[in-house]
């Protein structure tokens, strides 16, 4: 009876070792959660977020993620308020407006990804000996008005003692990601212009990259995942499993090669070469843009704010508590 016994342990460990015992199942398709999660824009300025669609990290999550590009915070928060999205990814500075407005139903910032701006001056001509007092007098293709994007330019011209309402003439009528084929089109003798369509102008020889926003702005919280209060509140095990694979994305981008991340993202942009997509990704690990955690800190809300505050759009008190929750950060890091 015992030897019985004992062959009938030793036949489940066997089993057990070839076929994967766990105490979890692994989530298949159809225990995955939906999530639509509209992006502010499809840039390769957010790596680590198409790290982890790509190494599965959101179905590890348990999450059938969707992705939608929104471009511009405005339109991304418009999906977020009318449930055409569970998960919005922008500047943080529209969930404080939203907030401002009286909302009850408000965003909270979970995470944060980008902590530098990820904006570039491109000029007509190359110019390796560049300041920002090379700027007066010229017309520049800028952003929207109130949104992150244009506040750091204006924050950077600030702090380099240029007016950017008399110092140069700012051009802020062309949709979010169209200014780059404006400029190429002879329209503006500078732009502001994100990745890749900094490098693109580079390489097609219609500009150049002068100056790095990133660089001259400082740490600023650039970008981060919120979600409605309501929410958060109903799927807290949803936003928990976002937050984990979002920090396994960063973890990568942070210990692997430009070459190993391009190569991984590379399907996200099926219209860039990944040999460019290497050098956008080096420049952007150069300037320290991403995160090692998510955790949206007090400091940086307070820089925020500032910005906000210089750019004249913030008219009241908003608590960092109200907003911000590092909760599932803190969670993902253990």
């Amino acid at each position: 009876m015992k030897k019985r016994i004992l062959v009938t342990v030793a036949l489940l460990m066997i089993l057990c070792t070839f076929s994967g015992c766990k105490k979890e199942k692994e989530p298949t398709e159809a225990t995955l959660t939906p999530v639509t999660l509209n992006e502010v824009a499809h840039s390769i300025f957010y790596a680590p977020q198409y790290v982890a669609i790509e190494e599965g990290y959101f179905k590890e999550a348990g999450i059938d993620l969707t992705l939608v590009t929104g471009f511009g915070a405005d339109k991304v928060m418009t999906a977020l308020v009318s449930d055409e999205a569970q998960i919005g990814f922008m500047g943080s500075e529209a969930s404080i407006y939203v907030y401002l407005e009286g909302s009850k139903d408000y965003a909270v910032n979970f995470a944060q990804l980008t902590q530098r701006a990820g904006n570039f001056l491109v000029s007509r001509e190359a110019d390796d000996d560049f300041t920002w007092e090379d700027i007066k007098g010229k017309t520049v293709l800028a952003g929207r008005e109130g949104g992150m994007p244009q506040m750091v330019f204006e924050y950077v011209l600030k702090q380099n003692n240029i007016d950017p309402k008399n110092d140069l003439d700012m051009v802020q009528n062309i949709d979010f990601g169209l200014t780059a084929g404006a400029f190429s089109g002879g329209q503006g003798e500078m732009t502001v212009e994100f990745e890749p369509h900094a490098t693109n102008l580079e390489l097609q020889g219609d500009g150049y990259v002068v100056a790095s926003l990133g660089v001259d702005s400082g740490y600023v919280p650039y970008t981060a995942y919120s979600a409605k209060q309501s929410y958060i509140e109903k799927n807290p095990q949803v936003i928990q499993g976002f937050t984990n694979a979002i920090q396994k994305g960063l973890e990568y981008v942070n210990s692997h090669s430009a070459d190993e991340i391009a190569a991984i993202i590379a399907p996200q942009f099926p219209e860039t070469d990944v040999k460019t997509i290497a050098i956008i990704v080096e420049r952007y690990k150069e300037q320290d843009t991403w995160k090692n955690d998510t955790i949206f800190t007090k400091d940086s809300f307070d820089l925020l704010c500032d910005i906000l505050e210089t750019a004249g759009q913030l008219d009241g008190n908003v608590p960092y508590e109200d907003i911000i929750t590092t909760k599932y950060s803190e969670e993902a890091v253990k």
